[in-house]
């Protein structure tokens, strides 16, 4: 009977201390995680957009970083996410942060934060200008990114667009597409040899934006892309709609351009696409 008593004792205390072991993991699951960690950052800045931005039409620049746990992963970070760090442009940092991982990160936020603890280098690579509201009244004021214009996009069949007497608008091939409506896109292909350099480069050579150079117009509007392509709402002005729809005559074709810009609204690219009246 003592012999069962003891035996007794010591399967109570056990499960007492795998008890407590189990309440010690999940206060620990509760608590924030703090660890320094050495950090990179690129003097190539990057672009995200904001978590509601779903049709990712108002991009943000922002910094590239890497850190040591996860070497060769680049990712975004907004410029003001390291607690006392001011970055400029066209520097490149190795820093050590204090990053705390949250427990309970806000909904909208993220579950990480970061705060500076040194700067360990501080490197000049070039001279990269702060993105301006240029005005552009002429095709000569647009600037041109570096390596561009370089051919790595092309308007999805050709670009050419048919309109028939009653303003319906049809590919050229007579397949239908969208009409002048909130949805309709003039949609892009990535034509640009997989091997290229610049084919899964980062914001310098994204088409963010497009100045349209209109056949009716003088005036050259910048504006934004919309998922894989541009609404011919924002390239079309209204006057510009009616035009074709109630006014173009038959065999009429109006040819507009397209400067495909990046987010620091520099030239990428320049394309063509031609609605014919039929």
């Amino acid at each position: 009977m003592k012999v069962f008593k003891i035996w007794r004792y010591i399967f109570v205390m056990c499960a007492a201390i795998l008890s407590l072991d189990s309440c010690s993991s999940d206060d620990d699951n509760d608590k924030d995680i703090t660890k320094e960690i050495a950090m990179s950052i690129s003097a190539e800045t990057g672009i995200s957009y904001d978590l509601f931005d779903n049709m990712k039409e108002h991009p943000i620049e922002c910094m590239r970083v890497m850190t040591e746990d996860e070497p060769g992963e680049w990712q975004n970070l907004n410029f003001s996410d390291i607690k006392g760090f001011t970055y400029e442009r066209g520097h490149e940092y190795e820093l050590r942060v204090k990053r705390t991982i949250l427990a309970n990160p806000p909904q909208d936020g993220s579950n990480r934060t970061y705060e500076l603890v040194c700067i360990l280098a501080d490197k000049k690579v070039e001279e990269v200008a702060e993105p301006v509201e240029k005005v552009v009244r002429k095709e000569a004021d647009i600037e041109y990114e570096e390596q561009c214009p370089v051919e790595k996009y092309a308007i999805f069949k050709g670009g050419e667009y048919l309109v028939d007497s009653d303003g319906k608008m049809t590919y050229a091939d007579g397949s239908p597409t969208p009409e002048f409506d909130t949805h309709a896109q003039i949609y892009l292909e990535n034509i640009l040899d997989v091997n290229h350099p610049l084919w899964q480069s980062g914001a310098r050579y994204m088409a963010t934006y497009a100045y349209v150079l209109s056949p009716i117009s003088d005036e050259i509007r910048l504006v934004p892309s919309s998922n894989s392509g541009f609404l011919f709402k924002n390239i079309l002005t209204e006057s510009e709609i009616s035009y074709v729809k109630q006014t173009m005559k038959q065999g009429e074709t109006l040819h507009y351009y397209l400067i495909f810009a990046n987010v620091y609204k520099r030239g990428i690219q320049k394309v063509e696409f031609t609605i014919k009246k039929k």
